[in-house]
């Protein structure tokens, strides 16, 4: 019994349900982030470089069975069997890494930064002061040195 009792506080805890929200969030950001790399930005790249279509751009390594080449996309090619090199796939998941990565990389410099401003406590007000006469440090509010006896401003 006692380690569903464990288990059920391990469940609750919030770390363990920021986590859960953080993969579903994550999740849907990168299909967002797939999206944009797929639909918004490499077609553009590709027009520029001379009409290439990312998405189909492959190598055939070995004809398929069902089918010779030529074939004209990645899903024909794999419908009929064949192995390709998968060029443009590649590149589309590296832009969405970079992607990414980057704006993790934005929202940790952004927590991090309210951290430090969160972490840095105001100067403390000193509790003492020193004696001028015996140099022995004494209570702020102090109007005579315990140590010397010297009357203090």
């Amino acid at each position: 019994m006692s380690v569903l009792k464990e288990f059920k506080e391990f469940a609750v805890k919030g770390n363990v349900i920021d986590l859960a929200v953080g993969v579903v969030i994550g999740g849907a950001f990168g299909s967002i982030v797939k999206s944009l790399v797929d639909d918004v930005i490499m077609p553009p790249i590709g027009l520029l470089i001379g009409n290439v279509d990312f998405s189909n751009l492959f190598f055939v390594l070995k004809d398929g069975a069902k089918q010779a080449g030529p074939y004209v996309s990645v899903a024909a090619a794999k419908q009929a069997g064949a192995t390709t090199l998968n060029l443009g796939l590649f590149i589309n998941s590296l832009v969405s890494f970079t992607i990414v990565a980057f704006a993790i990389f934005m929202l940790v410099k952004a927590i991090n930064r309210l951290k430090r401003e969160e972490a840095a406590p105001a100067p403390a007000v000193p509790a003492t002061k020193e004696c001028r006469y015996c140099l022995s440090a004494i209570p702020e509010k102090a109007t005579r040195c315990p140590c010397c006896t010297s009357q203090l401003d």
